[in-house]
C-alpha cells in the first residue's frame, strides 16, 4: 500500500514525496521504482520536515505513527484500522488541532459506490430495503510475491477477513447510515495454514432501516466483490470485477448499465482499480488545502466501524445480536 500511495501522489503531482522504509530491500525498490528519497529511519524522515504523513504500515502500527503526527501537528492519512479501542485516544489527540486527520475510506471514492449513492438519492429504486454483499479473495493471492504465513495477515489481531469487515462496512454506512445492531459468526472454515478466522458473516441493521447481509472470506478463487441492493421499486447490483453497476428499470423492464471510467494509465501499464485510490489521495490533499468537504470520513466514524467489528466478534462468541449505541 505504501508503494501504491507513492505512485498515486506522484500521478496527482504538485507535492514533494519522500518515504520511510526500514527494510533495506524494500527501501532500494521504492527508490528505484519511484525515483524518490527513501529514509531508513523515521527520525530521518521527520528531519525532512514533511507537512503530512501517509501511514501505510501493517495495521497494528498505524496508531503509533498517527499519534506521533498528531503530537507534531502534522496532517495525516492512515490506512484502514482493525484495532478497536485505539481510535478514541487518537480523537482526543487531534481535538482542537489545525490538522487534517483522514482515516482511509477508499470505497467511498469508488465510482460504482458513488453511482449507487446518487441513484438511491434520486429515488431510482424507491426506498432501499435489503443489501446483500459478498467479498472474498484467497489469502495466498493477496501478496503473491511473499508467503501469506509470513506477514501481518497471519496474526489473529490483524487477520485478513477481520481487516476487510470495516473496509466494506465503510461504504455500506455511506449509503445506509450508521449501524444500530449486528449479529454473526466469525470462524475458520478452510485449511489455510494460519491461526485466523477466515470467515466473517454478519446480519447488519442500519439507521435507515435497511437490513443487510455481509459475508467476508479469504478463500475465494476467483476473487469476488458483489453487492445487491433491493428497493421497493427496483434493484441495484454492484459488480466490482465487471466494473459496473446494473439498475433494474421497472418502467422499461430491463437492466441499465453504468460502467466505471477507464482504468488509469501509469508507469508499467494500466493500473486496474486504481481510480479510487487516486481520488482518495486527491481528497486528502484537497482537505489539507482547505476544502474540508473533499474528504468524506472522520475518525469518529472510523471508531463507530471498529465498534461494529468488535460487536460482530462479540456476537459470534455469545451467539446473540449485539446492539450498538
Amino acid at each position: 500500500m505504501g508503494r501504491r500511495r507513492v505512485r498515486n501522489l506522484l500521478h496527482i503531482g504538485g507535492v514533494d514525496v519522500a518515504a520511510f522504509e526500514p527494510a533495506s530491500e524494500r527501501r532500494e525498490l521504492a527508490a528505484t521504482e519511484s525515483d524518490i528519497r527513501v529514509f531508513g529511519t523515521f527520525d530521518d524522515g521527520l528531519a525532512w520536515q514533511p507537512d503530512a504523513l501517509v501511514i501505510s504500515t501493517p495495521p497494528d502500527h498505524h496508531h503509533e505513527y498517527a499519534l506521533e503526527a498528531a503530537r507534531r501537528d502534522l496532517h495525516f492519512f492512515t490506512e484502514a484500522s482493525v484495532v478497536p479501542g485505539e481510535t478514541r485516544e487518537l480523537i482526543d489527540a487531534v481535538a482542537g488541532k489545525p490538522i487534517v486527520a483522514a482515516p482511509s475510506c477508499t470505497l467511498r471514492f469508488h465510482p460504482g459506490i458513488r453511482t449507487m449513492r446518487k441513484r438511491i438519492a434520486e429515488g431510482a429504486i424507491g426506498r432501499p430495503l435489503v443489501v446483500l454483499h459478498h467479498v472474498g479473495q484467497h489469502l495466498a493471492d493477496w501478496h503473491p510475491w511473499e508467503d501469506y504465513r509470513g506477514f501481518y495477515v497471519a496474526r489473529r489481531e490483524t487477520g485478513p477477513a477481520r481487516e476487510i469487515v470495516p473496509f466494506e462496512l465503510n461504504w455500506m454506512t455511506y449509503l445506509f447510515g450508521g449501524i444500530t445492531s449486528i449479529q454473526g459468526v466469525c470462524k475458520k472454515v478452510s485449511a489455510l495454514e494460519v491461526d485466523v478466522d477466515d470467515l466473517y458473516s454478519g446480519l447488519v441493521r442500519f439507521e435507515s432501516g435497511v437490513e443487510g447481509t455481509l459475508v467476508v472470506e479469504v478463500i475465494s478463487r476467483p476473487a469476488i466483490r458483489s453487492a445487491r441492493i433491493v428497493g421497493e421499486e427496483g434493484t441495484l447490483i454492484w459488480d466490482f470485477g465487471a466494473r459496473e453497476v446494473r439498475e433494474w428499470d421497472k418502467s422499461e423492464d430491463r437492466w441499465t448499465r453504468y460502467s466505471d471510467p477507464p482504468p488509469v494509465e501509469g508507469p508499467g501499464g494500466v493500473w486496474v482499480a486504481e481510480n479510487m485510490y487516486i481520488e482518495e489521495m486527491r481528497g486528502f490533499l484537497g482537505a489539507i488545502g482547505g476544502d474540508l468537504g473533499a474528504y468524506p470520513f472522520s475518525l469518529e466514524e472510523d471508531d463507530q466501524l471498529l465498534r461494529a467489528l468488535a460487536a460482530l466478534e462479540r456476537s459470534s462468541n455469545e451467539g446473540r445480536r449485539v446492539e450498538l449505541v
